[in-house]
């Protein structure tokens, strides 16, 4: 760990577990910050999006604060984001949830709802819960999950999932009663995961430390 660790912003758009989110951060080093504010994202060399809640009013808020553009331009310049659950959706084109809401369409791809029931079995939305996150194609050994097994568990709590257009950016796959879905994505500089790290002990906080040594950030 160096004295000149870079600047990481904690995206702060008035829905996120920033909390648990900073902590995980500070465990492993990172020089983190919580801001809601544009100039500090644009001047940023690492981004997180975490958040909890609901995929339109998330969008709206990022709309109203002004961070749509900042966070657009910022992840095609190269800088490394880091997306958490509702994050994750985020990045995606437009969710089903409510109508119709559109994403960051940072990655192209639709936000889909776990049914009620799948032939007339009853399915329990949210999917709250410690799930297995399954190898998909893509090796973990370059990637923040690279101290994870395959199907190691980690902790979920969300009612909507991401169907990605284009399988290559699938990291991980988990499986919820019967409906296969999702788990997390790597595409260029994003990685994101609708699990939450921070939520799932000593395995999960490895996965912020590898992000921020893969993109040295310690």
């Amino acid at each position: 760990m160096t004295e000149n660790r870079k600047k990481v912003v904690i995206i702060d758009y008035q829905l996120g577990n920033l909390y648990s989110v900073k902590q995980a951060c500070d465990t492993v080093g990172m020089n983190v910050i919580v801001s809601s504010n544009k100039e500090d994202i644009l001047t940023a060399e690492a981004l997180i999006l975490p958040g909890v809640g609901a995929f339109i009013e998330a969008m709206h808020n990022l709309e109203k604060l002004g961070l749509i553009d900042a966070i657009k331009s910022k992840v095609y310049s190269g800088t490394p984001l880091f997306g958490i659950c509702l994050g994750l959706q985020l990045l995606f084109t437009k969710s089903e949830e409510f109508g119709s809401g559109n994403g960051l369409d940072l990655i192209s791809g639709i936000i889909k709802k776990f049914p009620e029931k799948i032939n007339d079995r009853k399915v329990k939305v949210p999917h709250i819960t410690w799930n297995q996150v399954c190898k998909y194609d893509i090796s973990w050994e370059e990637t923040p999950l690279r101290d994870l097994k395959d199907n190691e568990f980690m902790y979920f709590i969300h009612s909507y999932y991401v169907q990605p257009s284009n399988d290559s950016c699938v990291l991980t796959n988990t499986n919820y009663d019967g409906i296969e879905f999702c788990s997390s994505v790597i595409q260029n500089n994003i990685f994101a995961t609708q699990f939450h790290p921070e939520k799932s002990a000593d395995k999960g906080i490895s996965i912020y430390k590898n992000w921020a040594l893969i993109n040295k950030l310690l």
